[in-house]
């Protein structure tokens, strides 16, 4: 299906619109899940009914990343039969383990220091590709510009308030657990997408790993204490662009190196930021002049590996 389209999705200007437009729709879940939680009056130290909140909004997300993807290609999509042990890991890894740890993570320690653990996740993506799957090598231009990039994200957080000094195994450890999933997914993707179709991949994981996630939130006593046309607007807009987003990142693994798309994560907090500032109360976030810094040190770590590094992908 994407053979024909493959030298396309190397360009490097494609890959940064593609991989951008997905951050820029990750970013926007920030606020939306804020706007979510309070139409769908879901407490913040209920993290099983936030839990709950995530199953539901992936399993829709598995079905209209597979509804979608059927009508574009005008035939049903179906997993292969020798897929599915890949399936089942890859949405034990992207979405039960990840966002489990993530939201009981969360729920222990503050969004200061998740945002800078979260972070650190396009590092541990870049040394898990390089030294444990061994799909491209580590070069200087990948070192420089995460180094780069993962500033701008310091700016963004460590430029205000003390951030506290306090460590929690289930606060900060479990956000870095939650890295590390992220991170070992993305490897996956690129391997397991070279026998598959990424958005069978991402269709699939999603709904599997949303049915487990709603399970799990309602037998320990998640809930969802309002429900209103707003709130399920939310819910939509949310797997929506989670079948949107994860198919095109999908699609952009399969024929590139990991850490030429994996960069670009680090576009995702600044853009859940600059979006952030439209909720009433942070519209001061807009144009703070540490936003348009970080900014600046994103770009430049972006454009540090794809100019500058020479890799060539090894065949896994």
């Amino acid at each position: 299906m994407f053979s024909k389209k493959n030298d396309v999705l190397k360009k490097p200007f494609i890959i940064f619109l593609l991989a951008s437009f997905c951050c820029l729709l990750w970013g926007s879940a920030f606020p939306m899940i804020k706007i979510g939680y309070s139409l769908l009056q879901i407490p913040s130290d209920e993290p099983f009914s936030q839990i709950l909140f995530a199953g539901i909004r992936f399993t829709l997300a598995g079905l209209l990343t597979l509804i979608i993807g059927s009508a574009l290609s005008r035939r049903i999509l179906l997993p292969k039969k020798s897929s599915f042990k890949n399936i089942f890991k890859l949405s034990l890894n992207q979405t039960v383990l990840q966002y489990f740890f993530f939201y009981v993570g969360l729920a222990n320690t503050t969004s200061v220091k998740s945002s800078i653990i979260k972070g650190t996740g396009t590092f541990i993506t870049i040394l898990i590709s390089c030294f444990i799957f061994k799909s491209e090598k580590f070069d200087n231009a990948k070192l420089i510009g995460c180094v780069l990039g993962f500033s701008g994200i310091l700016v963004i957080n460590l430029a205000g308030n003390d951030i506290g000094m306090g460590v929690s195994f289930f606060g900060e450890g479990f956000i870095l657990i939650s890295n590390v999933t992220s991170a070992l997914s993305t490897c996956l993707i690129k391997k397991y997408s070279q026998d598959e179709n990424p958005v069978v991949l991402s269709g699939c994981q999603f709904f599997i790993g949303g049915i487990i996630m709603t399970a799990i939130g309602l037998v320990m006593g998640g809930k969802i204490h309002s429900f209103s046309i707003q709130g399920a607007g939310v819910i939509i807009y949310l797997a929506m662009l989670s079948a949107v987003a994860y198919s095109l990142w999908g699609i952009l693994l399969k024929v590139n190196d990991v850490s030429k798309v994996a960069i670009y994560n680090f576009m995702t907090p600044l853009c859940g930021v600059l979006l952030s500032g439209f909720l009433p109360g942070e519209q001061e976030a807009l144009l703070n002049i540490k936003n348009l810094i970080a900014l600046a040190l994103v770009c430049a770590g972006i454009l540090t590996v794809n100019k500058l590094s020479g890799t060539k992908e090894k065949s896994p």
